[in-house]
């Protein structure tokens, strides 16, 4: 399984800095009469230099010429293009048509070198995905190039951020967290005035925090740990009274009902609708006549049926072993809402995943198409509000 990287450059991405313009919005030409250089594809590189051990397991996606193509040529990347630039000076309209691409061809992540404004530019495009059908949310990281760094989904240094991209490709626990999205307005900036504003949040794979957990947290205690992860399905729960959760087979599944006070069935497939029990024990049949039925009564196409399960602890399968009830033809129903693979909600320990010794989770559901569908990073919720982004792949 190749490892997708989706990968954006703003070439012009800091010019102003070196000139002492305080920024690169609007100033292009200024800078260069003033002798600024391009330095954002150098910064690209020494972060994607961290990957080349791994070529052969990557594919970079991205746009022509200085915008990712170049830089990713030169090193050796097998690359496909998503996006052509008609003209060597780009524009936000282009980095915003790159990601629009990229999100379409449902990357691994999206690395990208830029500033603030560069950020701005991809936070809008990821919102409004987010807000269609089909779509689930795909992880940014920020290669620091330009003037204004305030927000916070950079890694600290670009070699930082091919360190974390490296610990996704091989197959590492990487924690998922919301970094804020900032900027500045460049011409107060240039006058003395620093005046930032959120301008939104994007998901970002967040390596310091995965470490700081390990170290301080030593071995998890199982208790207190399922305890977490079944706040924050109870969390998602209280957001969305009017969703039917499908709760899946399994022990740690099985711990989240007994947070809830409801019967569960340790080997079946129980559905839950306001934090009460609808059905108990439910075939195949049943569970999709139960999905319809919820599907037509919906007052909008909002998401309205999550699906809740664990992975089988020492093989990894979530699909396929002890939860036929869950036939491809319900997994699809399922992918078909809002959010895509977001409508499934994984759930385990990261003792339990670290046990799989890196080898990925298995969708095993009978459908080959399917299971490539959810190949892939998937977020696995490991705590209240902690996930790890963890690789499922299709039966060899």
């Amino acid at each position: 399984m190749m490892f997708k990287l989706g990968l954006v450059i703003n070439p012009i991405a800091g010019i102003g800095g070196s000139v002492a313009l305080k920024g690169s919005d609007d100033m292009v030409n200024h800078a260069l009469a003033l002798g600024a250089e391009f330095k954002a594809n150098e910064r690209t590189q020494t972060a994607l230099n961290i990957l080349l051990p791994y070529q052969d397991e990557i594919i970079i996606y991205t746009a022509n010429n200085q915008m990712g193509e170049q830089t990713a040529k030169s090193l050796g990347f097998n690359v496909e293009l998503v996006y052509q630039t008609s003209t060597d000076k780009t524009q936000a309209i282009d980095t915003e048509k790159t990601i629009s691409a990229l999100l379409t061809k449902q990357v691994d992540i999206i690395l990208f070198a830029g500033g603030d404004g560069t950020a701005r530019n991809i936070a809008k495009v990821v919102a409004l995905n987010a807000q269609k059908k089909d779509s689930s949310q795909i992880p940014v990281l920020g290669i620091p190039a330009g003037c204004k760094i305030h927000s916070g989904v950079y890694a600290i240094t670009p070699k930082a951020a091919g360190r974390v991209v490296e610990l996704m490709v091989t197959k590492q626990l990487v924690t998922l967290t919301e970094g804020d999205v900032m900027d500045i307005d460049e011409s107060l900036f240039r006058q003395g005035i620093v005046k930032a504003k959120r301008f939104g949040e994007m998901q970002i794979p967040s390596e310091l925090r995965y470490i700081q957990a390990v170290k301080s947290g030593g071995k998890e205690l199982d208790e207190l740990v399922l305890q977490d992860i079944s706040e924050d399905v109870i969390s998602h729960m209280s957001d969305n009274e009017e969703a039917l959760f499908i709760i899946g087979s399994g022990s740690t599944t099985d711990f989240l009902m007994g947070e809830l006070g409801l019967d569960n069935t340790l080997l079946g497939v129980d559905l839950v609708k306001n934090q009460m029990l609808v059905a108990n024990d439910v075939t195949e049949k049943q569970l999709w006549q139960h999905l319809i039925a919820t599907k037509e009564s919906a007052a909008t196409e909002q998401q309205n049926i999550t699906l809740v399960i664990t992975l089988i602890g020492g093989q990894g399968h979530i699909f396929g072993r002890g939860n036929q009830q869950l036939s491809p033809r319900i997994i699809r129903l399922i992918l078909e809402q809002r959010g895509g693979k977001d409508n499934i909600m994984i759930i385990a320990t990261k003792k339990k995943l670290a046990a799989l010794n890196n080898t990925p989770l298995i969708s095993d559901t009978g459908d080959n198409e399917l299971d490539q569908l959810l190949s892939g990073f998937m977020p696995i919720t490991t705590g209240y509000k902690d996930q790890v982004l963890y690789p499922v792949s299709s039966p060899v």
